[in-house]
């Protein structure tokens, strides 16, 4: 007897779509939907097929829905918490940041290189532009931020889903300060320079389809960076020795023959 063929419910049909946007980086965490009568015109589906497919997305933790509509679930929040209260106050931390970075940002520069699709290396132009304009103007914030999504780009490029979520965690990490401040690096004298050449070089390597340039390119991106917050910290470190110095005078008594004399 042929088994018959069930069709597949439509709602069904929408949460896999929806799904694999937020598996592939395209829907990312803390991004609120488009309200649903509009999505669901978007989507040229109902609103009652529409309303059960994110209600199947809820249940599995993609999504969640408040007062303020819906919106994609930090599902990695349970392990970037406790991850960021484990290495807040460890001196490993930045070492270890740097090290995995530099096995990694390598090899998924390489990866972009190889993979990047048109709409891909039009989103790395745009960025590189808007860097170039924000180093311009010596807008280190802007420029710092520019820094933040050209390494995003590259990883969304590299078309690999695990790495891409992993590399996002680590970016919560960043912009808490875990490892280092990105914004005190780009106001350090003669830094922002040497910055925007090396990411206009990995970048550039990545559009000319150069596996090996931009895997070079990113390690000695890396191998300087670590190598200039290693000298900030040092810098800071010789600082708060001097202003302990100064402050002795308020820890210790006076000196009895030097008050006589």
């Amino acid at each position: 007897m042929t088994e018959q063929i069930r069709p597949v419910p439509l709602a069904d049909i929408i949460a896999e779509r929806i799904q694999t946007m937020i598996l592939e980086g395209v829907l990312r965490p803390g991004e609120r939907l488009t309200p649903e009568r509009e999505l669901a015109e978007k989507l040229g589906v109902s609103r009652p097929s529409l309303r059960a497919a994110l209600a199947r997305l809820e249940q599995k933790g993609l999504l969640v829905t408040g007062k303020s509509g819906t919106v994609v679930a930090r599902f990695l929040g349970p392990l970037v918490d406790p991850l960021a209260e484990l290495l807040a106050d460890d001196a490993r931390a930045a070492a270890d940041y740097f090290e995995y970075r530099r096995c990694i940002e390598a090899h998924a520069s390489g990866l972009a290189a190889r993979r990047a699709t048109q709409p891909d290396q039009a989103a790395i132009r745009a960025c590189l532009a808007r860097m170039k304009v924000a180093h311009a103007a010596e807008d280190p914030t802007e420029e710092a931020d520019c820094d933040v999504e050209l390494h995003g780009l590259i990883y969304e490029a590299a078309h690999n889903v695990l790495l891409l979520h992993i590399m996002r965690v680590l970016g919560d990490l960043m912009r808490r300060g875990i490892f280092f401040s990105r914004e005190q690096l780009y106001r350090r004298s003669g830094v922002r320079a040497v910055l925007l050449d090396q990411h206009v070089a990995i970048g550039s390597a990545v559009l000319a389809g150069d596996a090996y340039a931009a895997e070079q390119a990113a390690s000695g991106h890396i191998n300087f960076t670590q190598a200039t917050i290693e000298d900030i910290r040092r810098d800071e470190l010789r600082m708060a020795t001097s202003l302990r110095r100064i402050e002795r005078h308020d820890l210790v008594a006076e000196n009895a023959a030097a008050r006589r004399g």
